[in-house]
């Protein structure tokens, strides 16, 4: 007999929890049909765009964000560009040449590693090695700037060397005309 209380103990609200269930899975589909375009048919190639993004224009700042990359990222206390940097940047270079009507502002960040003040050193330095690199790819250098931020506007705060990584970049952002100073 107390097994049969306990089975409709658990009987009733597994049974609400699958009403719910249902209501919700029957609520989802009509909205999600309704708020999301079609899916464009993909090739099955590397190069299919993702979905929800296969009508990015090229040459567009989504294009810039999402088919060629606008972060790098540094070892800590240095500024110089690694392999992997420096591929980011040759492609980041060519999309700058065949799309000339955009600038760059370069914003070279630390993580808490040292002094503040050294920290907005090494983040200077850090845009900087950056801008020298786009500029030697033919990357006309009125059209960028650059700015070192130190450790403000981390990504994360966080001890974990895995973490802080995360912290010591540049982050190319494209503008139609200089910021105000």
């Amino acid at each position: 007999m107390r097994n049969i209380t306990l089975m409709s103990e658990y009987t009733r609200p597994l049974a609400a929890a699958a009403m719910l269930l249902a209501l919700t899975a029957c609520a989802t589909t009509d909205i999600a049909s309704v708020e999301e375009p079609p899916a464009v048919p993909l090739t099955g190639q590397t190069n299919d765009p993702a979905p929800g993004f296969e009508s990015v224009k090229a040459g567009s700042e989504e294009d810039f964000i999402l088919n060629v990359g606008r972060r790098i990222y540094f070892t800590q206390d240095s500024a110089k560009l690694d392999s992997v940097a420096m591929t980011t940047l040759d492609n980041q270079a060519a999309w700058l040449n065949r799309n000339p009507a955009w600038l760059i502002k370069l914003q070279g960040f630390a993580d808490d590693s040292g002094s503040v003040s050294k920290m907005k050193s090494l983040s200077q330095q850090r845009a900087d090695a950056t801008m020298a690199y786009l500029a030697s790819k033919g990357v006309d250098p009125k059209r960028m700037w650059a700015k070192g931020y130190g450790e403000d506007r981390e990504v994360r705060d966080c001890t974990e060397r895995s973490c802080k990584v995360q912290n010591r970049r540049v982050v190319a952002n494209l503008r139609t005309e200089p910021d105000a100073t």
